[in-house]
């Protein structure tokens, strides 16, 4: 799906505070970004970013960065930041960054992430695009390269094409599946604590079944 350009987008990226650029060169820094030792968790394809800020305002004990490449779709992330900061609920624990994800390894340090969030990505359902999938092999092995010996990877979906996609892809892998349900909102154990996104509050509404999965090395 082609995203609609707003105009003015890229230059209020550029002079967002909320957004940390020039992010090669803070490979292994990180914790230095944030002034603290805190563990850091990451959101891959954050969308307007609702999931992440919640979090950190749950956790403010953890740093969290939000990842997206599409400046559109970033924009919006940052308008919400305004508004939290007018309403005096801006997290201090979470940037942004501006990127392509198969660029992390780049961007982070082995053991720098503690954590990967997955949530609603892009399904890729045509079979030649299935390494675009961000559980798949080749993002796998990405991630492999930058969390923590007992980091952790979660994703959640409403397709079920993708989720078997992705449980298939994690069993090829050195990668092994903690946890996973097909019905996360009637599971009472993996439901515990449940942040929604955005989109698992809209597909949900609509009767799908939301399906997740907690998979580590």
């Amino acid at each position: 799906m082609r995203l609609r350009n707003i105009p003015g987008a890229k230059d209020a990226i550029e002079e967002s505070k909320y957004v940390i650029h020039n992010v090669q060169e803070k490979k292994g820094k990180w914790q230095e970004i944030f002034g603290n030792s805190h563990s850091i968790s990451i959101e891959v394809g954050m969308g307007k970013g609702r999931f992440i800020m919640d979090m950190a305002e749950k956790n403010p004990d953890t740093n969290f960065i939000g990842i997206e490449m599409y400046d559109s779709v970033l924009l919006r992330a940052l308008q919400k930041m305004e508004e939290r900061e007018a309403q005096g609920t801006l997290p201090g624990n979470l940037f942004f960054i501006r990127m392509d994800a198969r660029e992390l390894p780049l961007i982070f340090e082995k053991g720098e992430v503690g954590k990967i969030y997955l949530n609603f990505s892009d399904p890729w359902p045509k079979e030649r695009h299935a390494k675009r999938r961000l559980t798949s092999r080749q993002f796998l092995e990405r991630y492999d390269q930058i969390l923590a010996e007992d980091g952790v990877i979660e994703f959640k979906t409403d397709n079920r094409p993708l989720f078997e996609f992705s449980l298939e892809e994690i069993q090829e892998t050195k990668w092994h599946l903690v946890a996973h349900t097909f019905d996360l909102h009637h599971d009472p154990l993996l439901n515990e604590g449940n942040v929604m996104t955005e989109y698992e509050e809209k597909f949900s509404s609509m009767g799908n079944p939301i399906h997740k999965l907690i998979a580590a090395r």
